[in-house]
């Protein structure tokens, strides 16, 4: 986690007083670590430099791609800091990448996702020159095809129906998933072909998602390894294999986060093994960390706004902010740790309910959260792991 009390027993992130953050910014705020970013996205680097045996002042692009997904937090700051750390770029929509543009990231290390893109957004895409596109769809190949005037770089975003040991709501690959080309039915193979017979269209790799929260490579490297054998047996050259992102991070004390660059080092050596086996080239590995980059990298600090004490009832307190800006534990019961901003040693500890300011029930930050008895109105509270899908999903509530 990153954050700890100091002697004070005040909330820390670095050397900065969590309190005084909001002293003078206000809340609701969302800080991040950014020295921690920074630290993080060279585990990934030195990962894949250790599993793939190559060195640091190798080209990158020649041997692997660290692409943020720009969907868990999209702002000019983190997009400058992604391009300055050697990171490529992960966008769905218009807005993400219009951000990129602002941001100066290169075109060329921008790729574009989503299984519904519009005739705007491809257009805006093709203009700026992006790196290549991942197609989600029949109806896609058609439509890029007939819009590029040039031959533009494409992968295709295969489904290998394997169901991740996750929550229903983030898995991506089962066979009914809304995402990705069926291997198993015979659309991948059909998504390659008509690509290769494109006027503009140029097949460069495969893409796979399997879902978020992936505790360890194990079920990545089957699947990589699965695609590869497939590739071979139907005679498709891959330049690049891209096996999304997804990797778990610490929301609570007993969950287990994907140890980055023990995991990348044993995922790239893998798949290095099996190409080997197989007698082919080795394709760049490409890896779409977005949670796993800064998820647990902020926390969003709330003021208390009002504690309902009900006879033989868990309290119940209500904060300034909510579901509009903490969708996740609404929408599939996601659990936090939540923590006071200043620690009572004298004070004991009881299961409270954290609530927001929505006119909605469902709208509930944290059910049975342990925080000092003593709580009371204007106190400050901080929800740990908060840098992924929060302020990307948020919407404001208008304070007058």
């Amino acid at each position: 986690m990153p954050v700890f009390y100091n002697e004070n027993q005040a909330l820390m992130m670095e050397d900065l007083v969590l309190d005084d953050l909001a002293k003078q910014y206000g809340t609701l705020l969302i800080v991040y670590n950014e020295q921690l970013m920074k630290r993080r996205i060279n585990d990934f680097h030195l990962g894949f430099q250790e599993g793939l045996k190559i060195k640091a002042e190798d080209v990158l692009k020649d041997h692997y791609a660290i692409s943020y997904t720009s969907k868990a937090v999209s702002n000019i700051q983190m997009l400058k800091l992604a391009a300055k750390h050697n990171l490529d770029l992960d966008v769905v929509s218009l807005g993400e990448l219009y951000m990129a543009h602002q941001a100066g990231f290169p075109s060329e290390r921008i790729h574009f996702h989503g299984n519904n893109k519009t005739e705007e957004e491809i257009k805006y895409a093709l203009e700026l020159g992006i790196g290549y596109f991942v197609v989600d769809s029949f109806d896609e190949i058609k439509r890029l095809d007939r819009l590029a005037k040039s031959k533009v770089d494409v992968m295709i975003r295969l489904n290998p129906s394997v169901t991740a040991n996750t929550h229903q709501f983030i898995q991506t690959s089962q066979e009914d998933s809304k995402f990705g080309f069926s291997l198993n039915k015979g659309l991948a193979e059909e998504a390659i072909i008509r690509i290769q017979q494109s006027t503009h269209l140029k097949f460069i790799g495969i893409h796979f998602h399997l879902g978020s929260q992936i505790k360890n490579p194990e079920l990545l490297q089957k699947t990589a390894n699965y695609i590869l054998k497939w590739s071979v047996e139907k005679q498709i050259a891959l330049n690049h294999l891209n096996v999304g992102g997804g990797f778990n991070i610490r929301y609570v004390e007993n969950d287990e986060p994907f140890q980055v660059r023990e995991g990348i080092r044993e995922l790239s050596s893998s798949i290095k093994k099996v190409c080997q086996d197989l007698k082919i080239n080795i394709p760049i590995i490409g890896i779409e960390p977005g949670r796993s980059l800064i998820g647990d990298l902020a926390v969003t600090i709330y003021e208390v706004g009002t504690i309902k004490n009900i006879p033989d009832l868990t309290p119940c307190v209500s904060v300034d902010g909510g579901m509009s800006d903490h969708i996740r534990t609404a929408l599939y019961g996601a659990e936090y740790t939540i923590l006071p901003i200043m620690k009572d040693l004298n004070s004991e500890y009881v299961p409270m309910h954290i609530v927001g300011k929505l006119c909605e029930s469902g709208d509930i930050i944290g059910k049975n959260k342990h925080l000092p008895k003593n709580l009371k109105v204007n106190d400050k509270i901080a929800v740990l792991s908060t840098g992924a899908y929060h302020y990307s999903m948020a919407y404001n509530i208008i304070k007058y």
